[in-house]
Formats: structure tokens, sequence, C-alpha cells
């Protein structure tokens, strides 16, 4: 994004947006659509969605999981809607495993509890590389597993670990980009359900 505009923010807002346009505008629909296949099949199976991130992806994670859970069946007539639960819910059990056994097990150690033949984790990062989203995929990958990234900059180690990828291609260290992304991505399936069962 170009620094150019920076001192007026008219100009910066306006740079900001035409650049997110293209951001948005590089992502390969077709691995929405897969991660869409893979949600329905989820559902079918009434198997559960895990879904993790940290910072403001981890707002996201928790948004994704209302709007693909309760929004979608308060707002179509779908009797079995998606099992879909957000590892970044509950801070006395984050910092619990965090302050005992690191934080790089505050998801992992969570899906230890919980995971089920046949649940998958999409994991939401700008860099790809962070240390507590690895562990709790390549886990979910050693259970047999599908693990899902939706991914910023050159999407990290996470880019070959996931079975499935949406790749939102940024320069490094372009986080708003990318979160503003991860959260239209997230209301695309969203309202795409909501409509699909209405």
């Amino acid at each position: 994004m170009s620094k150019n505009n920076s001192k007026n923010l008219i100009n910066f807002s306006k740079s900001y947006i035409d650049y997110l346009s293209q951001v948005l505008n590089k992502i390969n629909k077709k691995s929405i659509s897969d991660l869409e296949k893979l949600l329905e099949k989820t559902r079918r199976h009434n198997n559960t969605i895990f879904i993790a991130g940290n910072g403001g992806a981890a707002s996201t994670a928790i948004t994704m999981a209302n709007d693909l859970g309760f929004d979608v069946l308060k707002k179509t007539k779908i009797k079995k809607t998606f099992k879909i639960q957000s590892l970044n819910d509950n801070p006395s059990v984050i910092t619990a495993i965090a302050n005992d056994t690191g934080y790089e097990n505050t998801f992992v150690n969570q899906l230890k509890i919980h995971f089920k033949k046949g649940d998958i984790l999409i994991v939401l990062s700008a860099s790809g590389n962070s240390l507590n989203l690895i562990k709790a995929c390549n886990w979910v990958k050693k259970k047999n597993g599908k693990t899902v990234g939706i991914l910023g900059f050159d999407g990290g180690k996470l880019l070959k670990i996931c079975n499935l990828n949406i790749h939102i291609k940024t320069q490094k260290n372009e986080y708003g980009p990318v979160e503003d992304a991860q959260l239209v991505i997230n209301h695309i399936l969203a309202h795409w359900f909501q409509k699909k069962y209405s």
C-alpha cells in the first residue's frame, strides 16, 4: 500500500479501500467454494468445526463461530446447523494452558479434550507462522483430521501444512488488509448459507 497519501485522510482512505479491493479480487474463489463444501460435509455428519486465531484473528474466530452457528440457525429454516466452536472463547482455559504448559499449547490442548474423528480445524493467521496454530494443525493431521488455513502474507509455514488454504496475498506486515479479508470471507460464507437455507 502506497505511503504517498499518508498526510491526507481522504486520499489515504481511498488508497486503503482500493488496495483492499485488489487484495480481495486476487483471492482464489474456488478455495472459498472448496471450504463451503467441507463445511457442508462436516455439518451433514454432525461433526464440529473448530476455529482459532491470534490477535485480531481471535476476534474473527469468535465472530465466525457466531455467524456460522447461531446466525444461520436464527435466519434460516435449517434443522441441523453448523456445530462450530472458537478455541478463543474461554480466557480461563487459554490463560491456564499458557501459564502451565506454554502459549504454544493454547489450542492443541483444547483439541486434545474436544476433537473427535471427522471434526475439522480452521486457523486464521496473517503470517502463517504462529506456533500455537502450527502445533494444533499438526496434531489434527496426525489424527487424520482436515485443517484449513485462511492465511495472509506469503502463507508462511501453514500454507504447506494445511489441507486446504484460502490465501490472502499481501506484503508482509499488512495485518489490517488480511484481517479485513478474513472477516469478509466469513461474511461471504455466512450470508451464502443464510440464502441457501432460507
